[in-house]
């Protein structure tokens, strides 16, 4: 620190940082380690470095701070700060939207519509998928040029950057990033991070 107790993190602007949990149902609020998901990914967030800001601020003032956007997923409570740091530097530094994933390990298969009914098709191979997990980072120059907040869904504000002719860069998130939908996922999880609490 300096004389006026700055520290080396107050030369670079530190990014704006939102917990996404609307439309995700109660699984937010629920425990993990004691503490509301909601409340672990907020931790997360500041502990990364960036500004937590809550959902009333409005667009315009986001794309007016001039400061990058870290949207961090409620039902990704337990994702490392380090790891929603670097993805934050990632997308400083390439100038792309960048995005958290976890590979899937469930079998996907094609449906389609057929004459009397859905046809299950061929099996998709899992090496060429991703889950979207979190965070999703937006630069600042590529918030600017959005004509409205991104979607609460990561997956579904992916598809519309890559729309919008900003395709999002992936990076593997550690296994403790994972997203929960369920209570079952949630007892995994607990079970995953309990050492490293």
């Amino acid at each position: 620190m300096d004389d006026a107790g700055r520290g080396p993190w107050d030369e670079v602007p530190r990014g704006l940082g939102l917990v996404l949990d609307e439309d995700r149902g109660s699984l937010p609020y629920a425990l993990i380690h004691g503490e509301a998901l909601v409340a672990c990914a907020a931790w997360a967030l500041g502990e990364s470095g960036v500004d937590l800001v809550d959902a009333t601020v409005s667009w315009e003032g986001l794309v007016e701070s001039g400061e990058d956007l870290v949207l961090h997923d409620a039902l990704c409570p337990m994702t490392p700060p380090a790891f929603l740091a670097a993805c934050l530097e990632r997308a400083r530094t390439t100038g792309r939207p960048v995005v958290g994933v976890r590979p899937v390990t469930d079998t996907v298969k094609v449906v389609a519509d057929g004459a009397v009914g859905p046809v299950v098709g061929e099996t998709l191979d899992r090496d060429d998928l991703v889950a979207v997990a979190s965070p999703l980072v937006i630069p600042a120059a590529v918030l600017a040029s959005l004509a409205r907040r991104p979607s609460p869904d990561l997956a579904r504000a992916v598809a519309d950057l890559a729309a919008a002719g900003h395709p999002a860069e992936t990076v593997e998130a550690p296994p403790e990033g994972r997203r929960v939908s369920s209570p079952d996922d949630l007892r995994l999880l607990d079970a995953l991070t309990a050492r490293s609490r």
